[in-house]
């Protein structure tokens, strides 16, 4: 059995490193009758063309971005909100809880989808050549390079900045001809696409974690028996450890080449992290209603038991 994996992440980046293992993961499980082949870096479609194939069955698994995903299951966009979670080990705590995993899944399979696991991307950052950010007022007036969606430009402009968005390739030479102030990256993304030349602040705001559930095809899934499910299931495990130990290395290593290329750093304090919370809350009132605002508080309340544990 030959299965296709497409997924958005170049081939140096983690969230590919953890597709590889999956694979690995499930050639070695099965005895060698399946084998994964992963089609990294868009080479069979964007995000959402991908996300359609799985949905009709031309495509066996992808790992898609919960806010696009959002526009499929409309309740996974509750994962990307901003500020929603503390920090990222309660983020993950939450994420592979049981019950939130069986509540999403229930969501995802009424659109033919069957969630398996989660790739990951990055958590995103704040950079900009006009002075430290660590409060909400901070970012008041500041014109910023944001991702495309919605909840990008929701945010932003509730923080009091003019959020626009350009493609990547044009944010360096905006950034140097100051046509824009800052931009919402990770740290590593800025740091390898050299924006800290011309960003001298930079705030680790962590403000959204771009997960990407492993979304399998419904019509795929029933023609595996148990015992391979239950192997697609623990590769899922597999890749989600891999990804997020290589993000965790990752983000590491580019905080201290920032600091060696004298960028400015600024971490967040817990309390500070939630005043950005408070700042949001029209932006996660707009959401909960849009998610549904059962399934909002649900998860919120596991996040808030999550950082009670810790």
């Amino acid at each position: 059995m030959v299965v296709r994996y497409g997924h958005t992440g170049p081939v140096d980046h983690p969230q590919h490193l953890g597709a590889v293992a999956f694979a690995k993961y499930v050639t070695e499980r099965s005895r060698g009758e399946i084998e994964v082949r992963v089609f990294p870096f868009g080479q069979l479609g964007g995000e959402r063309p991908m996300l359609e194939q799985v949905r009709t069955g031309t495509l066996h698994i992808t790992a898609v971005s919960a806010i696009v995903l959002a526009n499929y299951v409309k309740e996974a966009g509750v994962i990307g909100l901003p500020f929603v979670y503390p920090d990222l080990e309660t983020a993950y705590k939450v994420l592979d809880d049981k019950e939130v995993m069986e509540r999403l899944s229930g969501f995802t399979e009424q659109k033919g989808l069957v969630l398996i696991g989660y790739g990951e991307n990055e958590a995103r950052d704040f950079t900009n050549w006009k002075g430290p950010v660590r409060k909400p007022g901070d970012f008041r007036g500041l014109r910023v390079r944001v991702a495309e969606g919605p909840i990008y430009m929701d945010m932003f402009r509730a923080l009091g900045a003019e959020p626009v968005f350009l493609p990547l390739p044009e944010v360096y030479s905006a950034l140097e001809r100051k046509l824009i102030d800052g931009q919402e990256f990770s740290l590593s993304l800025a740091v390898s696409m050299n924006f800290i030349e011309v960003n001298r602040f930079a705030t680790m705001t962590d403000h959204i974690l771009v997960e990407c559930p492993l979304m399998v095809s419904k019509s795929f899934w029933e023609t595996l028996s148990p015992e391979q499910k239950t192997i697609f299931r623990g590769a899922g495990e597999v890749q989600a450890r891999i990804n997020r130990e290589g993000n965790a290395k990752l983000r590491a290593l580019a905080l201290e080449q920032a600091k060696a290329r004298r960028v400015e750093m600024t971490l967040l304090t817990p309390a500070e992290r939630e005043g950005f919370r408070a700042a949001l809350k029209p932006v996660h009132d707009k959401y909960r209603s849009a998610y549904g605002a059962e399934w909002y508080d649900f998860f919120i309340k596991k996040i808030e038991f999550y950082q009670g544990k810790r």
